[in-house]
C-alpha cells in the first residue's frame, strides 16, 4: 500500500529504480556520447534511452524480487516497507521499457536494436539468470552492448574499438560480483545462487576488484599511443584500490570495505573510459 505522505510514491519509485547505479550508467553513456562528439541531439537521445532502460530494469528487479524481499524482511526495499505495490512496479517497468524502445530507435535502427537487446539481456538476469551460474553473462553482454550502442548512435558511421567493448564487459561483470556482496546471505536464503554465491564470499570479494582492475588497466594500455600522465595516474589508483579491496576481502570477508573499494575501482574505470572516448571510435 502506498503511504499518504506527499511524494511518497515518487520517493518509492526512485528507491526501487536502484537509483545510484541507474544514475551512474546513464551518466557514463551521456559522457561517453559527448566525448566521442556525437552532438547534442544524439547525446540527449542516448542519455534518455539509457535512463529509461535502467529505470525499467530497476523496477523490474524489485517487482520480481518482491516475494524474496518480503521473505527476508528487506526493510530497505519500498515493497517491504509498504510504500509501493509489486503491481505498480510492474506497470512502471513496462512503461519505462516502452519509452526505452522508442527512444532507442530514435537514434537509428541498428543502434536502437543493439540497445534494446542490451536491456532485454538485463531483464533476463532479473527473470531467470540471476539464480544460475550464468548470472554474469547478462552483465557482460549488456555493458558491452552499451558501448556499442553509444558509438553506433553517433553520426559518422564509426564502429567501437574491441578493447572498449571488452573493458565495458569486464566492468559489468566486476560490478555484478561487487554488487552482490552486501546481500549474499539474504539472496542464498531465498534460492538465488548466481556465480558470486556459488564461488563464496571470500572468492567473490577478490574476484570483483580483479575484474574491475583488469578493465581499468585495459583502458589505460589498449588505446593507440602511449598513455598520458592522467591515464597512468588513474590506472595506478585503480590497481591500488583493487589490491586493497582484494586484501581486505581475504582478511575480513564480511566487511563492507571490499564492496566500497570495488565500487571505487568501478568509478575510476568509468572515468578512464570517458577520458579515452576519442579512441573508442574506429573509422567505419
Amino acid at each position: 500500500m502506498v503511504t499518504g505522505r506527499p511524494g511518497g510514491l515518487v520517493r518509492a519509485l526512485v528507491v526501487a529504480s536502484h537509483f545510484p547505479p541507474t544514475v551512474m550508467v546513464t551518466a557514463f553513456a551521456l559522457a561517453l556520447s559527448a566525448g566521442i562528439g556525437a552532438g547534442a541531439r544524439t547525446t540527449t537521445l542516448v542519455a534518455l534511452a539509457v535512463l529509461a532502460g535502467q529505470l525499467s530494469v530497476g523496477w523490474c528487479n524489485d517487482w520480481l524480487d518482491a516475494r524474496r524481499d518480503l521473505a527476508v524482511g528487506r526493510a530497505d526495499k519500498p515493497v517491504v516497507a509498504g510504500l509501493v505495490t509489486p503491481g505498480v512496479l510492474r506497470a512502471a517497468a513496462f512503461v519505462a521499457l516502452g519509452a526505452c524502445v522508442v527512444l532507442s530507435f530514435a537514434t537509428g535502427v541498428v543502434p536502437g536494436a543493439v540497445h534494446v537487446v542490451a536491456v532485454a539481456s538485463a531483464w533476463s538476469y532479473n527473470a531467470v539468470l540471476k539464480a544460475t551460474w550464468w548470472s554474469w553473462a547478462p552483465y557482460a553482454l549488456s555493458f558491452g552492448l552499451l558501448a556499442v550502442f553509444v558509438v553506433l548512435a553517433a553520426p559518422g558511421g564509426g564502429r567501437p574499438a574491441p578493447w572498449a567493448v571488452a573493458a565495458a564487459a569486464l566492468l559489468g561483470v566486476g560490478a555484478h560480483v561487487a554488487n552482490t556482496l552486501p546481500d549474499l546471505e539474504d539472496d542464498a536464503a531465498t534460492g538465488v545462487r548466481g556465480l558470486p554465491h556459488r564461488l563464496g564470499r571470500r572468492a567473490s570479494t577478490v574476484l570483483a576488484p580483479v575484474l574491475l582492475g583488469a578493465a581499468s588497466v585495459l583502458v589505460v594500455l589498449a588505446p593507440p599511443g602511449p598513455p598520458g600522465a592522467t591515464g597512468w595516474a588513474l590506472g595506478a589508483v585503480a590497481v591500488v584500490l583493487a589490491v586493497a579491496a582484494g586484501g581486505s576481502g581475504v582478511a575480513r570477508p564480511r566487511s563492507r570495505a571490499p564492496f566500497a573499494l570495488s565500487m571505487a575501482v568501478a568509478g575510476v574505470c568509468v572515468v578512464l573510459l570517458v577520458l579515452a572516448a576519442p579512441a573508442v571510435v574506429l573509422a567505419g
